[in-house]
């Protein structure tokens, strides 16, 4: 396959380089698409440029709109943390504490004994 050494480090960095604009092609089409302000008459332009002068745009792209990717990629990740949190704090239920002023107003109420009382608080705090 190689008939020297510097046949193989010649491969090595043409897949290296092949590699890398894989790379920054998919960073430039995530950006493309999450930026709202460009519409989409811009983003099929760059789309197709991408294609037809590929290294060249990928440079023209990354030195015009660089600074609005790294802001919008911060705002999704900001974006993503807040699901995230949401989320958490939807099924994570009530405080320990919570639970038995519940259950106290239950037994308060009449609604449970005491017995019942002591497994819901040991349940609570278990």
């Amino acid at each position: 396959m190689w008939d020297s050494f510097w046949d193989f480090i010649w491969y090595t960095l043409v897949v290296f380089a092949f590699l890398a604009y894989l790379m920054i092609l998919f960073w430039i089409i995530t950006d493309l698409f999450r930026d709202r302000a460009l519409s989409g008459w811009w983003k099929a332009v760059w789309v197709v440029f991408l294609i037809v002068v590929p290294w060249l745009t990928a440079l023209v792209y990354l030195i015009a709109r660089g600074r609005g990717m790294s802001h919008r990629a911060a705002e999704a990740q900001a974006q993503a943390r807040q699901q995230s949190d949401d989320y958490i704090r939807s099924v994570s239920g009530r405080s320990s504490a919570e639970q038995i002023a519940d259950a106290k107003a239950l037994l308060d109420a009449g609604t449970i004994d005491e017995k019942e009382f002591a497994q819901l608080k040991a349940k609570a705090l278990g």
